[in-house]
């Protein structure tokens, strides 16, 4: 039985919703005169200019630099989290705290994580903002792995014990494997929400170290300008490359493990 075709109208019509002002975007970013709303023919020089821009390249050196440190912490320790929580523990409060990072209002634990900041009389700059993204990204990480849990097979596990294995070798060559996906995905996930976070990084950052988001604020508060869509289009250019990366690798480990 054929679908009638008015059916695909709100389809295709919230497709074209979601992606019409990206692709605007992309294409005003190859855009040679000075209005970043008036085509007016076909130009790089908005990203030699980009590249330019000092205030722009120490902010990405910035972002790299949180984003990269806090997906490896928020990985392992997310990982960690996940497994002790599915494996060890049947508590649902200490799931729910697993996962609160994620569920509370990125104001709220930014405002709470500078107060903690106060507190410890610690302070403020990369490093505080690495740590902070970590809290944000862990529980992100615990809820995709521990989803990745519930389709582990117990029985290889228990075979691996049983055959004398420790529970540190268990671990390594049999659960790892096993959420290698979900690890992934995990790890994708927080690297791509630390790199776009504005809210946490703006309580938490120095003044002499913002990051990538907190320029293109401070660039846009007076108005859009084609360094910036010039600059989103190279963020979507990553974004895209690491999903498909991201799918290969974890389809390649599914068909390995």
């Amino acid at each position: 039985m054929r679908r009638p075709r008015l059916l695909y109208v709100p389809f295709w019509a919230t497709y074209v919703f979601l992606y019409a002002p990206i692709v605007v975007l992309v294409v005003m970013s190859f855009n040679s005169g000075e209005s970043p709303y008036v085509y007016e023919g076909f130009g790089l020089k908005w990203y030699g200019a980009l590249a330019e821009n000092a205030a722009i390249r120490e902010g990405l050196v910035n972002t790299l630099i949180v984003a990269v440190g806090s997906t490896v912490l928020a990985t392992v320790l997310g990982t960690l989290l996940a497994v002790g929580l599915a494996r060890h523990t049947r508590s649902r409060a200490l799931d729910a705290l697993g996962v609160l990072p994620a569920v509370l209002p990125d104001l709220v634990l930014g405002i709470g994580l500078l107060v903690f900041y106060a507190m410890i009389k610690s302070t403020l700059g990369l490093h505080s903002v690495l740590l902070a993204h970590t809290v944000f990204g862990m529980a992100f990480v615990t809820a995709v792995v521990r989803t990745r849990l519930t389709h582990a097979d117990t029985s290889l596990e228990e075979a691996s014990r049983d055959l004398g294995a420790t529970p540190f070798t268990t671990f390594v060559r049999i659960t790892l494997p096993q959420l290698a996906p979900g690890i992934l995905a995990g790890a994708l996930l927080a690297f791509t929400l630390s790199i776009d976070e504005f809210v946490i990084a703006f309580f938490t950052a120095a003044p002499t170290t913002p990051t990538l988001p907190i320029v293109i604020y401070s660039m846009v508060r007076f108005g859009v300008t084609p360094e910036i869509n010039a600059l989103a289009t190279l963020l979507l250019l990553v974004s895209f490359t690491a999903v498909i990366v991201t799918q290969r690798m974890t389809r390649l480990t599914e068909s390995l493990s």
